[in-house]
């Protein structure tokens, strides 16, 4: 039987919710959340996109944009190497979309599960040498590839590392040393010397950040990046990055960009799912839209996941929605059949 325990931090909840214009309930909660500060209780309630923080304070964004820029200016051949997971492939979208706007000359490869494994590695970076690129951009991966990263530099090539999973270290008799790959530029707010705010944003943040200093760079409206802002969102709760701060934010942000989405592919993958016209939660992206770019990279490899977001006809969006409906059905269906095994052999065996 689950038990319920109700935590009672002090406060006058009453006089809150008559400020706040919500219920004293709703008010216990946040109480209960260490949210007591005026502001902080305002941008949790409240808060929008001007409460998001500058791009500029992640290390290396203004070097890593100035240069993918110069890349384009000297027209470049570029490679975005992403990961195939729901963050993986929005990132992915992100910066190859974004990237094309300026005009860049880039295209993307994420790595197959199976043949390949995670983040970038020496058959990745010689097939893009084989390729003629000579800009490589990791995302959602790279913060590890220590050799690998060593490897591309070795043989010519610039790299660029967004990423936002833990910096790699060894254990020192001094303590910690953590480890830096030779790349141009690392952009990982979980970087000792990075002075960004949130460092829980997941890789299609960091992605989203570094297009929005790009677009600066490049002389476009960062308000066009906005157009990420539900990828951004989507990734967020899709890589179950925690919800407070400017992850929540985002999140609020970016399930209303998508009831409106103008992305094909992701209007096709909400109609395939019966959610057109509905309201959409973090629900319906943790538990029925995110699968369904999560399975390809599962069962097969990420790259139907990410033809849907660049998908440019409804024509196309709604075979490839219609592909990935269908095999997160599989999905489900192994899963079920793997759990129903698991419960034979536990309940027919004898467990030692």
């Amino acid at each position: 039987m689950e038990k319920w325990i109700e935590i009672r931090k002090g406060g006058n909840f009453m006089e809150m919710a008559k400020k706040y214009g919500i219920d004293p309930l709703i008010a216990r909660i946040i109480r209960n959340r260490d949210i007591i500060d005026e502001k902080e209780i305002t941008e949790y309630l409240y808060g929008g996109k001007e409460a998001l923080h500058n791009p500029h304070l992640l290390k290396d964004v203004d070097k890593a944009a100035e240069i993918i820029a110069e890349g384009i200016a000297e027209k470049k051949a570029m490679r975005i190497i992403g990961d195939y997971d729901i963050d993986g492939v929005n990132a992915t979208y992100i910066l190859l979309d974004g990237i094309r706007r300026c005009g860049g000359n880039v295209d993307a490869a994420i790595p197959d599960r199976m043949k390949d494994g995670y983040g970038i590695n020496e058959h990745l970076i010689e097939q893009a040498l084989s390729d003629g690129k000579e800009l490589l951009i990791t995302c959602d991966n790279g913060i590890a590839a220590i050799n690998e990263i060593n490897f591309a530099k070795e043989k010519g090539m610039t790299v660029v590392v967004t990423d936002h999973h833990e910096i790699p270290y060894r254990n020192t008799e001094q303590g910690k040393e953590f480890l830096r790959s030779n790349a141009d530029a690392i952009v990982n707010p979980k970087q000792a010397d990075c002075p960004y705010p949130c460092k829980g944003i997941c890789g299609a943040v960091v992605a989203w950040k570094l297009v929005q200093v790009l677009y600066e760079r490049m002389d476009i409206p960062v308000e066009e990046a906005d157009i990420f802002i539900e990828n951004a969102g989507f990734a967020t709760v899709g890589d179950v990055m925690d919800l407070t701060g400017e992850n929540r934010i985002l999140v609020k942000l970016g399930l209303k960009a998508l009831e409106h989405t103008k992305n094909p592919g992701m209007k096709a993958l909400i109609a395939k799912n019966k959610l057109s016209d509905k309201p959409l939660s973090a629900y319906h992206i943790g538990f029925v839209l995110g699968p369904c770019i999560n399975a390809s990279g599962r069962l097969d490899t990420a790259a139907p996941s990410l033809a849907l977001l660049n998908a440019k006809t409804k024509e196309e969006a709604a075979r490839l929605a219609g592909d990935l409906t269908a095999l997160n059905q599989s999905r489900k269906a192994l899963t079920e059949k793997g759990k129903e095994e698991a419960i034979r052999i536990i309940e027919t065996t004898e467990l030692k």
